[in-house]
């Protein structure tokens, strides 16, 4: 076990440096106390890390929950009530977890998991890039299309690359090279990178050429509002009210809860087995055991809700995390440095920052990932760019909604066209039925069957064929009705 946490220690560090502009953002977005956001990402990491059995997941809270979680405070009165539908909604998803709901997650199409990364990466790029440059009028971790004052992602790159702010600028694009420099040149095959990772080193390279500028030249300064701004830890907190057990509106607002974080962890676990290189197989009943532990203890400490998040996972894996230490362990630094290091994490520049969730994002959507999936077809490809899309123009719940549809109907398609296969040769036409032949099967055959020309000879052919719908039975059996009128020899093969 010591030997796991000390080679986690870097990938650790890095997801830290990744979850901390998240948390606070989210709770921002949400219109929580911004030490929630910090309470949620450390039983995220602490609490779910120990429990699931996902190596590489990280969980904290995500900017899915975001508009449920302002709706939610608004309409049960106050904070301390909503935090009580959070505890609550932990206990249903461990409830989920015991009736063996996890086996959902194993239905989604390996395109739609491909695309929501790919769109997870993309979003990143185009979100981060005003930060990049000091434009922080919408807050880190944001990933709805439509940002606040009017703007969407679009409109605020735009706004952001018109409106520069020299200092963060400067800070930020110095940053990104160095990020680029360090993938050109391995700089993860060298020994200094087990001990001081590029993003780290990048944080503090950052961070010191910030504090430069501002000595160099006063105008270059990077002022408070374009860096980290930690909350007071010892200011703030919100217990559950639990005199509104009773109140029906906050078991609705559970249930909502409980639905939502549960799906987008399953999503996001699919992901990360595939991101993981031994492509582990994580226990999806007991990852929702996990997140309702974690939903109750977060809301109970004063927490928002705690779904697994691509966004950290990702920076997990690139960082070549094996073991879940590196998870648990970004939860413990995460607490820690709230409570020990605030001053000094207020000095880091968001657009140091947002270089990292950059360089995060490219590896998701890099043109190696684009080419894989275009080679494989466009019965890849299609639902796979209609789920970027989708996710860009949307948010990720409706973006994968629209892919899975469209996913399901490719599928449907394919399978259609392989479950009969149509031969003929001079008047012998035989039909051969595999395997499970739906209704959908139907318009083709009965197309099919009537354009057999008379006299001819047919074969229906089922020695491949376990299951029969009625639907298709009942288009043969008509057929068997008429065919003699077109002196149609009809021999069933069983």
């Amino acid at each position: 076990m010591f030997d796991h946490i000390r080679q986690s220690i870097p990938s650790s560090i890095v997801v830290f440096l990744v979850a901390l502009p998240l948390c606070l953002g989210i709770a921002l977005g949400s219109g929580a106390p911004l030490i929630s956001g910090i309470i949620a990402g450390v039983v995220g990491g602490i609490v779910v890390g120990s429990i699931s059995g996902s190596h590489l997941s990280v969980s904290g809270p995500a900017a899915g929950l975001i508009a449920i979680v302002v709706a939610a405070i608004g309409d049960l009165g106050g904070f301390d009530t909503f935090l009580l539908a959070v505890v609550i909604a932990g206990i249903m998803q461990i409830l989920f977890g015991i009736l063996r709901m996890g086996i959902v997650g194993h239905y989604i199409p390996n395109t739609v998991i491909k695309g929501m990364m790919a769109a997870i990466g993309l979003i990143l790029i185009l979100k981060q890039i005003p930060h990049l440059v000091g434009y922080d009028v919408d807050f880190m971790g944001d990933e709805g299309f439509w940002q606040r004052a009017n703007e969407h992602t679009f409109s605020a790159v735009q706004h952001a690359l018109g409106t520069l702010t020299l200092g963060p600028t400067l800070v930020g694009l110095f940053c990104l090279g160095l990020l680029i420099l360090a993938q050109r040149l391995k700089y993860h095959a060298f020994s200094i990178s087990k001990f001081l990772p590029a993003p780290l080193m990048v944080v503090l390279l950052g961070t010191l050429a910030s504090l430069g500028l501002a000595s160099i030249n006063p105008d270059w300064a990077i002022l408070a509002e374009h860096r980290v701004q930690l909350p007071n830890w010892q200011e703030g907190l919100t217990f559950p009210n639990f005199n509104a057990i009773g109140n029906l509106d906050v078991w609705v607002v559970a249930l909502t809860i409980a639905i939502i974080a549960s799906l987008e962890t399953l999503l996001c676990i699919e992901a990360a087995d595939k991101l993981d290189p031994i492509k582990r197989v994580t226990p999806t009943n007991r990852e929702l055991i996990a997140q309702g532990v974690g939903n109750s203890v977060s809301g109970l400490l004063g927490g928002l809700p705690i779904t697994s998040v691509i966004v950290r996972t990702s920076a997990n894996a690139q960082m070549g995390a094996k073991h879940k230490s590196s998870a648990i362990l970004h939860g413990f630094i995460l607490g820690g440095s709230v409570i020990g290091a605030t001053a000094l994490l207020n000095q880091i520049p968001l657009s140091v920052l947002a270089a990292i969730l950059i360089m995060t994002g490219y590896k998701l959507i890099s043109p190696t990932v684009i080419r894989s999936v275009v080679e494989k077809g466009y019965m890849q490809w299609v639902p796979f760019v209609i789920t970027v899309v989708a996710i860009l123009l949307s948010d990720l719940l409706k973006g994968i909604a629209l892919g899975l549809v469209i996913s399901l109907i490719f599928i449907a398609v394919t399978d259609f066209k392989s479950n009969i296969s149509f031969d003929h040769k001079d008047d012998l036409y035989i039909f051969t039925l595999r395997r499970v032949v739906t209704y959908l099967s139907k318009g083709q055959l009965k197309f099919r069957l009537e354009r057999i020309p008379e006299g001819a000879t047919l074969h229906l052919n089922y020695t491949e064929c376990e299951f029969l719908d009625a639907d298709i039975e009942e288009v043969i059996a008509d057929f068997l009705k008429h065919s003699g009128f077109k002196n149609i020899t009809v021999k069933e093969i069983r």
